[in-house]
């Protein structure tokens, strides 16, 4: 059962609001069922929408009390930092130019935070968010969900233990066709503000899904961007912001990578996949099936991994849920970052030192090295597709 607010009850250690995630969205109600998979936190406020009946509707159906359904998120934040029984942290997946004044506002409060990706719509906006949540100690995550998948944990431990040798190449490509036609004409809400600079910021396709190609790329191999050429296209009609974006990068330390990300690509649903090629082997993992990984070797025949068949690194076998088979998806890799993340909060407010895997989640950094990547892509592709230092 991943009903998380009915199956909790009492033996809930965390309780959390959420802002965004109320009837006819999407990321949010995954937040909120990954967060309840492994019961360690439980939803006790929220704005779930700039509509208030949306917001009393949603609260009611999931059971929450009226009096912490609030019409605002500001309104919910000074309230919930008021009472003796605060919330211990807040979600936040409402559009993206929602989530530096809310996260900023939390920060403020005291209050924990969970932010969607991107973490803003301005890198300037992300590092006064970074140097705010470093003043007060605020235990940041945010929810770049992929890198919580078990096959993509022991790619990055390959990369690191040495068996692919010194990485030479990465590529990443992340292709849907969602975009293909206009549909933010159709009255569709995520299309809608998805390809509105006012809620979406300078960047669509890169922002929404470019991100995360450049998350999955540092967190498996460790390279760090040293610059970049970037050609952000707009093939929708009238449409401000980029639909297709194709990124050359080059890395500190010699290695070199292709980006591609693409909202018209007719025939893709969320086809995110990445590959390392390194002295020793490369690897190859794809998002739609995520419980296998080709690994080749430069001086044996390639093999495939298995999710729970095969063994693999302490840590993805520890964030491994079920047996071989019974495949495991997005739910299980969102909820595995939640676990990490409730688990290190938990200690973390009752004094426990924490190192290691239990770190083991996106923060603040990587929300705020997202944003520069995008902003560079638009710099680029603004001044011509040109190579600029990241």
């Amino acid at each position: 059962m991943i009903e998380g607010q009915d199956a909790l009850g009492s033996t809930a250690r965390l309780t959390y609001g959420l802002i965004g995630g109320g009837k006819g969205a999407f990321i949010g109600d995954v937040h909120r069922k990954a967060i309840g998979m492994d019961g360690k936190a439980r939803l006790v406020a929220g704005c779930f929408s700039q509509s208030y009946e949306n917001t009393l509707a949603t609260g009611e159906a999931w059971g929450i009390e009226k009096a912490r359904l609030y019409r605002t998120y500001v309104e919910m934040l000074r309230a919930e930092a008021g009472r003796n029984d605060k919330i211990d942290f807040v979600v936040i997946a409402a559009p993206n130019n929602i989530h530096f004044p809310a996260a900023k506002l939390a920060v403020e409060n005291g209050i924990q935070v969970v932010c969607d990706k991107p973490l803003t719509t301005t890198l300037r906006d992300a590092e006064e968010l970074g140097r705010l949540a470093k003043k007060n100690d605020n235990f940041f995550c945010v929810t770049y969900a992929y890198s919580g998948y078990p096959i993509v944990k022991h790619m990055r431990d390959m990369v690191k233990s040495g068996a692919v040798g010194e990485v030479r190449f990465v590529s990443g490509e992340y292709p849907q066709d969602w975009l293909a036609t206009l549909l933010e004409k159709t009255g569709q809400k995520q299309a809608a503000w998805r390809t509105d600079p006012k809620r979406a910021g300078a960047s669509n396709c890169v922002g929404d899904i470019g991100s995360h190609i450049e998350h999955m790329v540092s967190y498996v191999t460790g390279l760090e961007i040293q610059s970049l050429l970037a050609r952000l296209d707009h093939f929708g009609e009238g449409r401000p912001l980029d639909d297709n974006a194709s990124i050359l990068l080059n890395y500190k330390g010699g290695a070199k990578g292709i980006y591609w990300s693409s909202q018209i690509a007719v025939g893709h649903d969320n086809g995110l996949r990445i590959r390392v090629y390194g002295t020793k082997a490369g690897l190859e993992w794809a998002q739609e099936n995520p419980n296998y990984l080709r690994v080749s070797y430069i001086d044996k025949p390639s093999e495939f991994l298995s999710r729970g068949r095969d063994k693999m690194s302490p840590r993805a076998q520890a964030l491994s849920r079920i047996p071989s088979g019974h495949p495991e998806g997005y739910f299980e890799a969102f909820a595995n970052i939640y676990n990490t993340y409730l688990t290190a909060l938990g200690k973390r407010k009752s004094g426990q030192a924490l190192s290691g895997d239990e770190l083991d989640f996106p923060g603040i950094e990587d929300g705020i090295r997202g944003v520069r990547f995008i902003e560079k892509c638009v710099e680029s592709s603004q001044k011509g597709a040109m190579w600029v230092e990241f």
